[in-house]
């Protein structure tokens, strides 16, 4: 459904994608809440339209639905064109669509594997570098990357994932250094094991989508480049990256990640 010239509210406009589930749902709540305009994306056309409309109907606010796959490689580049032709400034960027693949990459399927990476980094790279610009022209905006404590450590069973979000860590922290004190803040969170459509396994210290995005929220008022989401999640990326040795971060990541895999 297209909404012609969007009148954006004091507190801008936020585009979310993967918005229709999960982690992706709760930012775009919790972003209306704040009294904020979005812009969702997601595949489902069907679901982003009864999301974008049970969001208008509680919280007042102005939603644009943009159906589109953010595998395809002009999909980054279409969106910025909506944008344009809606006329429509994003004050706030949540790059959160993401998919993952568990299994050995001997037995993964390439076109597959390359489609989880182009959803997972290449589309949050060149989102970032399309509406950035603006931004700081505007002297004001925030760019949240959702990462996953999965970056932190080697990832067997979930290799291209853990390294797609390796990608977006890094990142995310290269853009922030290179935009501070330019009044746009850039910061990567990274959720752990989360209760989503993609991680329904019951595991030790496993967070909601609600406590994701009020971690969102938190980050965005922070200074630093990264965020880890939750208690447990922080001392787990702490010891995984800076106290373990790697073969030894891998063997538990691994043994984690082949069971998940069994299961799937």
């Amino acid at each position: 459904m297209k909404i012609a010239k969007m009148e954006p509210t004091k507190q801008g406009t936020a585009l979310v994608t993967g918005a229709t589930m999960g982690i992706g749902a709760a930012i775009a709540e919790r972003m209306a809440r704040e009294g904020m305009d979005l812009v969702l994306v997601a595949r489902d056309a069907a679901r982003l339209e009864a999301a974008a409309k049970r969001l208008r109907a509680d919280h007042g606010v102005e939603v644009l639905a943009v159906p589109l796959d953010l595998s395809h490689e002009q999909a980054p580049a279409k969106l910025a064109e909506r944008l344009e032709d809606e006329r429509v400034a994003v004050e706030v960027l949540v790059n959160n669509a993401g998919v993952a693949q568990v299994g050995p990459v001997a037995d993964t399927n390439p076109a597959r594997m390359r489609a989880l990476i182009d959803v997972n980094a290449r589309a949050v790279a060149e989102l970032t570098s399309l509406l950035l610009p603006g931004m700081l022209v505007r002297g004001h905006g925030a760019i949240v990357n959702i990462a996953s404590t999965a970056a932190y450590a080697p990832a067997p069973y979930n290799a291209a994932y853990g390294a797609s979000k390796a990608f977006v860590l890094s990142f995310t922290r290269a853009v922030w250094a290179e935009t501070k004190r330019t009044g746009v803040r850039v910061v990567a969170v990274s959720p752990g094991a989360t209760e989503t459509p993609m991680n329904t396994r019951p595991v030790p210290g496993k967070r909601q989508p609600e406590q994701v995005a009020e971690t969102v929220m938190k980050a965005m008022r922070g200074r630093g480049p990264a965020v880890v989401d939750g208690p447990f999640n922080t001392v787990q990326a702490f010891v995984f990256s800076r106290i373990l040795p790697t073969r030894t971060a891998a063997r538990i990541s691994g043994q984690f990640f082949r069971k998940a895999a069994s299961e799937s």
